[in-house]
């Protein structure tokens, strides 16, 4: 219950700092990639963070993320721009890994600095109910998957960013232990 709170004034405090900025338009070539995606990102998470605020942490190594984020289907909400997304993280230890898709609220402001906000759905290859102690009972195959993502804009086509990443079932099933990725992103924009 905690780390539900924590991602939630997170979530409140990042929105209210972003909301108030004015944001950046968007940039409209497309001559370095195809029309269809606006950026791919790539990085290394660090896995099962849940030992920051719960002390739930069981499976380790790091993940290995990509993403792409496509251009269309598209629309403007609150300032910013929600588009479609998919992307994979695999764990280098064996633990599980996941491939996921949904959207993304991505609000881009003059400063450089961005923010995306997420919703989808993510399926895995972890352990559902388990005893084992270095392993995560998910409850699901398939999970809710909410990221948050800072970052900044390095030029109009690089950037950098800091990923937050939690999957868990929504307390729809039992068990539901959750599991948190947190690391570095490097993206380009098209």
């Amino acid at each position: 219950m905690m780390k539900h709170a924590l991602v939630l004034v997170v979530f409140v405090t990042l929105f209210t700092a972003v909301t108030t900025s004015a944001s950046e338009p968007e940039p409209t070539s497309t001559k370095n990639g195809a029309a269809w995606l606006h950026a791919i990102r790539a990085g290394v998470l660090m896995h099962d963070v849940d030992d920051l605020w719960s002390g739930t942490s069981k499976e380790g190594g790091v993940d290995l993320n990509s993403e792409i984020i496509l251009s269309r289907p598209s629309f403007s909400l609150l300032s910013g721009n929600v588009r479609p997304n998919l992307g994979a993280s695999i764990n280098t230890q064996g633990d599980t890994s996941k491939i996921y898709g949904g959207i993304l609220w991505e609000l881009a402001m003059k400063s450089g600095i961005f923010l995306n906000l997420g919703i989808g759905a993510a399926v895995h290859n972890g352990e559902l109910d388990t005893n084992q102690e270095d392993k995560k009972s998910l409850g699901s195959r398939v999970l809710l998957r909410v990221p948050i993502e800072l970052g900044y804009s390095l030029s109009e086509h690089h950037q950098i960013s800091i990923l937050f990443d939690h999957i868990s079932n929504a307390f729809l099933i039992d068990p539901n232990e959750g599991l948190d990725t947190l690391g570095l992103r490097y993206g380009y924009r098209f």
